[in-house]
């Protein structure tokens, strides 16, 4: 991929603050075109330092950043008009109607999209007409989405954007995520939500102590850690009558087995069950999740650091 085809990047970018904690410790990634891209950070990481500086709130204490071919911060009026950015919280004027917020915010905005197109597309069109102190916790995080949109922006950083959401409201945000993707939004997305980045990022970096752990698709990001399959032993049967290639570790008769090779172990486990008339009672099987991923880095101390 060539350079002008990525629309963020960030080359060995460090942020330090008063008494030199170095919150982010020399970041380096790109963000194509048309991505969806998600940033997860274990608490402290320097994740929100580093978004800050790709949003040109804050600047780098070494390092570059480059949205759009510019910097953001120092070149922020040649970005600020291309760019959509959904915070964690709003802090609208209590006492304004939806609408008036949403057209309050479209003014301030050149190239707008009307104020009923930016409101039908998270669905606040009911609501059009109630104030903002009467939104629910998610109805105001759609309000959020809605201002971040409306000036059409060529890349949306969203902050946290389903918190408060039912399950409704975040199935419809994913789906208006990737509709605005496909239709070449370049998006930078953090979440607590670990199923909301595996489900929606194309790629994604993981944060810890400030820096990039691992980066990758979420199936590349998964791949790497073992699958795992448990089950429990009847009360006659000892754990040590598995076979040894299986490499099962037990609890009493609670039994959990690694492996990358998931399919194979399987049916070997299966097969000696079968020729040994062991049930197996709860068997589950599945292949690592991001949420294994992201807690094994949580736990672990980053080399070198």
């Amino acid at each position: 991929m060539t350079t002008d085809q990525y629309v963020i990047t960030a080359e060995d970018l460090r942020r330090s603050y008063a008494g030199g904690f170095e919150a982010v410790r020399g970041v380096s990634f790109s963000v194509a075109r048309g991505e969806i891209f998600a940033l997860l950070g274990t608490n402290g990481a320097g994740k929100t330092s580093t978004v800050e500086i790709l949003e040109g709130l804050s600047v780098p204490s070494a390092g570059s950043v480059r949205v759009l071919g510019h910097d953001p911060y120092r070149e922020r009026s040649a970005v600020r008009p291309r760019v959509g950015v959904m915070l964690q919280e709003g802090g609208f004027p209590s006492d304004l109607t939806v609408t008036e917020t949403a057209r309050m915010w479209g003014d301030c905005t050149s190239g707008a999209r009307p104020v009923a197109e930016a409101l039908g597309l998270v669905g606040l069109t009911a609501r059009a007409k109630v104030r903002v102190s009467q939104l629910s916790g998610g109805e105001r995080r759609r309000l959020d989405l809605a201002l971040a949109l409306i000036g059409r922006p060529e890349v949306l950083f969203l902050d946290e954007p389903t918190t408060g959401l039912d399950a409704e409201g975040r199935r419809d945000t994913w789906d208006l995520v990737r509709a605005l993707r496909d239709t070449g939004t370049t998006v930078l997305l953090t979440t607590h939500y670990l199923e909301e980045a595996e489900t929606l990022a194309d790629r994604l970096a993981i944060m810890h102590q400030g820096v990039i752990v691992t980066t990758g698709s979420p199936a590349e990001v998964t791949a790497a850690r073992p699958a795992r399959i448990r089950f429990a032993l009847p009360p006659e049967v000892p754990a040590a009558r598995l076979p040894l290639s299986l490499k099962a570790g037990a609890a009493g008769q609670q039994v959990e087995i690694r492996t990358h090779e998931l399919q194979e172990s399987l049916e070997e486990l299966l097969r000696w069950a079968r020729e040994n008339g062991v049930r197996l009672e709860g068997l589950d099987a599945r292949a690592a999740s991001l949420e294994e991923a992201f807690l094994e880095i949580a736990q672990t101390e980053t080399a070198g650091v």
